[in-house]
């Protein structure tokens, strides 16, 4: 089966979505992605939006959150040291290093992030600057006004027509 999609008619008739379809196409030829840490993408509003992962067993000195221009990088390192004494039966919890990345819309930042109760949650913001946001342009009307023809040609057969009647 094929999973590879053509996008070269959309790059076609499109301009400034390069970045989008570099995406969706390294994104079709990598490889499954990894589910750990299991997160969550929450939209909270028009422009809000809150990603939360489980985090469990990891301190808020072992977690890294790093943003980039359109990305957003979160990582973990846990020391090992876990099974030093050699009294655990099963380990069961994850504990193991990892990161996660976000690709970031344009103009969306981190406002805040939060780690409780095994969970670390990070706000984002998506703020326009007023230059990029839709205005309303007025119409100048101008000054009003009125042309009037001249019309040199009828002068000059109407003066003309006077001179010869003289």
């Amino acid at each position: 089966m094929r999973n590879a999609f053509d996008l070269s008619p959309y790059r076609r008739s499109t301009v400034g979505f390069d970045r989008l379809f570099d995406f969706l196409e390294n994104a079709a030829r990598s490889e499954p992605a990894e589910n750990y840490p299991p997160f969550d993408i929450e939209k909270l509003g028009d422009d809000r939006y809150r990603i939360t992962l489980a985090v469990a067993g990891f301190r808020q000195d072992e977690i890294e959150i790093t943003a980039r221009q359109n990305l957003l990088v979160i990582s973990g390192r846990k020391a090992e040291g876990r099974n030093k004494d050699g009294n655990y039966l099963h380990l069961g919890i994850a504990t193991r290093s990892f990161e996660r990345r976000f690709e970031l819309a344009d103009f969306v930042r981190v406002d805040d992030a939060q780690l409780r109760d095994g969970l670390l949650s990070i706000e984002l913001v998506r703020e326009i600057p007023e230059a990029m946001k839709p205005r309303t342009i007025p119409i100048n009307g101008g000054s009003t006004e009125t042309i009037e023809a001249h019309n040199d040609r009828a002068e000059r057969v109407e003066a003309s027509s006077e001179t010869a009647a003289a």
